[in-house]
């Protein structure tokens, strides 16, 4: 399984036989314990009633490390309706913003729902395995829909694997292209030299894994493999890129890259990486692919 990811409370990672869950809740449960770890994702709520009229239950709503909303539906194996229920329950979130707002308020305060990002609503399936017709349908829909298989191991590991990634605002590394008419900007438009970099880094992080999507924020520019590994804030004489990768990890140098822990700053990651020119970019590339790993 390419680019499985395996969790442990502990942290240890080791290798077991795969098996599927007993239930689907079991599957639920274990994603919504963990689902900022796992999604990239801060969980909201379980089984959210979409009312009498529309009559159906949210499996769980989220909202990512961007602002979007998030709709996240389970399935113990295979099941060909898990697409069209997801992008029920989605169609129903994008009509009832309000009430998204409010749950989002009420969980996680005020100024996370004002920061709600409608133009890039999501939808992740969590599934025993998907068809070649769910694959397919995911690249050519609208939504940005990801379909993550998973996998237990033994009694204490849950594995991840995206297969599918792509749709909605979010550029897919396949096409190299944008895609959608609704966008959120970033402030600030790098030209001349900054602008040449920012292309050239914009090319080395969507050429790390086709499983790589793009997202503009008003302040940064989102590079996800479900969850953000690289966040791109353009300045006038530099670029400063976010990655998830451990400061612990690497060889901290003056100037180049620090610890940012705990220090507020656009986009997502502890460990702050400053581009002054395509020298710096070479530099940067190996920590790049550790963020992308970690992600």
């Amino acid at each position: 399984m390419s680019g499985l990811r395996l969790f442990k409370l502990n942290g240890d990672v080791i290798e077991v036989v795969p098996r599927l869950a007993e239930v689907e809740a079991d599957v639920q449960d274990l994603v919504e314990a963990h689902m900022e770890a796992m999604l990239g994702v801060t969980f909201l709520a379980s089984e959210y009633s979409t009312g009498p009229v529309h009559g159906g239950r949210v499996d769980s709503l989220g909202i990512d490390e961007n602002g979007s909303p998030v709709v996240v539906e389970y399935k113990r194996s295979t099941d060909a309706g898990v697409i069209n229920q997801g992008l029920f329950y989605l169609a129903w979130l994008m009509d009832h913003r309000d009430a998204f707002r409010r749950l989002v308020r009420d969980r996680i305060g005020a100024q996370a729902a004002a920061r709600v990002r409608w133009s890039a609503p999501r939808l992740i399936c969590v599934a025993g395995d998907f068809t070649r017709y769910d694959l397919h349908a995911v690249r050519e829909h609208r939504h940005s829909i990801d379909l993550v298989r998973y996998r237990i191991f033994g009694e204490e590991h849950f594995g991840l694997e995206t297969v599918a990634s792509a749709g909605g605002t979010r550029t897919p590394a396949r096409a190299g292209r944008r895609r959608g008419t609704a966008r959120e900007k970033c402030a600030e438009r790098p030209d001349g030299a900054m602008g040449e970099l920012a292309a050239a880094v914009d090319e080395v992080l969507l050429g790390l894994g086709e499983g790589v999507t793009k997202v503009e924020n008003q302040t940064y520019t989102a590079y996800q493999r479900l969850q953000n590994f690289a966040c791109v804030c353009p300045r006038k004489s530099r670029l400063l890129v976010y990655l998830k990768a451990s400061p612990a990890e690497v060889e901290l140098v003056p100037g180049f890259s620090r610890d940012v822990t705990g220090l507020g700053h656009h986009g997502t990651g502890n460990l702050e990486v400053r581009l002054h020119t395509e020298r710096d970019l070479e530099r940067a590339q190996a920590l790049f692919r550790m963020s992308y790993a970690a992600a």
